[in-house]
């Protein structure tokens, strides 16, 4: 188990965030997400696949954003309204993934600034997952609440998306040296907060 599982344990042991969680196989590559992005706008095939792919991942940016559940739903909708309206997509290798990451950053920024709402609680949830416990919630809850609003958008897109912090950094549009020093930083907070070592 890696430092950054460790540190977003619950306290009976479960993990809240792990690889295991993952919701794109090894065997769909880049150049097939960039395929389905293309042909999402006239088959509905390729826009379920996306959907079923990375519902999740949206799902979890536009939490660690907006902090409100419901308005976290409608941008998972909106993402993917939105990606069947793309009128540029360079499809290059990798790129497919992270271009969609990067439009549900967009739409939940946007509807955060349209409902102003304070980011009261914390708590990535899946769709229709049962095994999280309400004790894991409040643990990872009170653990990214010690974050600024970056820091913990960037724990997610690494811990929970599994992104490169190339790939954060485009989505974010900063340098790739300042979400390493920013991801470093929240988890040095994290494991202060949760009492694990290094």
């Amino acid at each position: 188990m890696t430092a950054e599982q460790k540190i977003l344990a619950g306290g009976d042991g479960n993990i809240i965030i792990t690889n295991s969680d993952q919701e794109i196989s090894s065997d769909c590559i880049d150049s097939e997400v960039n395929r389905l992005i293309i042909s999402c706008k006239t088959s509905k095939e390729s826009l379920c696949r996306l959907y079923n792919m990375f519902k999740k991942s949206v799902f979890a940016v536009a939490f660690s954003i907006t902090g409100d559940f419901h308005i976290s739903e409608d941008c998972v909708a909106e993402t993917f309204i939105r990606l069947t309206q793309v009128k540029r997509f360079s499809p290059k290798a990798g790129d497919g993934k992270g271009f969609i990451l990067t439009i549900a950053r967009n739409v939940a920024l946007e509807q955060h600034r349209r409902y102003k709402r304070e980011c009261v609680s914390l708590v990535i949830q899946g769709y229709g997952e049962a095994d999280k416990t309400v004790e894991d919630s409040i643990f990872l809850n009170q653990l990214l609440k010690n974050l600024n609003d970056k820091q913990r958008q960037i724990v997610v897109l690494k811990i929970y998306s599994e992104l490169t912090f190339k790939e954060i950094a485009k989505i974010m549009k900063c340098p790739e040296s300042t979400v390493k020093s920013k991801y470093k930083k929240a988890i040095e907070i994290l494991q202060k907060k949760a009492g694990v070592g290094k």
